[in-house]
């Protein structure tokens, strides 16, 4: 998590800079503009990201995608792993830690946005689309 902290705030440093060292392409209309103000969006995307506090303390918006238990077990027994879960796994540890590091995230962070994950993907991702224009909107 350290590592991802740093890499985020040297994204935040430079965002054109950050991009081309990482072999990103640029428009020229990026390439031209200032890093002050500039408009750039990184989405840092992944589970845990808000159980470590300096993280958090970066994040302009935070959305968490939620099921519910009957859901979460339903998915995880429809994927194909290489080694499947042995028996209980879900139940004896998959679960509880969910449980456990949702309190935590709760505990560090208070902007975030819970999302529906019963939902089909297309409406979250336009529900996560338009509050992402709403608040440029708001700061433009």
């Amino acid at each position: 998590m350290e590592a991802m902290f740093n890499t985020v705030k040297g994204w935040q440093e430079n965002p054109a800079k950050f991009a081309r060292s990482h072999g990103v392409s640029l428009s020229p209309e990026v390439e031209e503009s200032d890093p002050e103000t500039g408009l750039h969006i990184l989405i840092v995307e992944g589970f845990l990201l808000y159980n470590y506090k300096p993280m958090v303390d970066i994040y302009d918006k935070c959305y968490y995608i939620a099921i519910p238990y009957e859901e979460c077990k339903q998915r995880r027994s429809t994927r194909q792993y290489k080694v499947a879960d042995p028996p209980g796994l879900f139940d004896g540890h998959v679960w509880p830690m969910y449980l456990k590091h949702r309190k935590e995230m709760e505990n560090n962070c208070n902007c975030i946005e819970y999302l529906d994950g019963l939902k089909p993907q297309e409406e979250i991702y336009n529900q996560v689309y338009e509050s992402i224009q709403n608040t440029l909107l708001n700061i433009l």
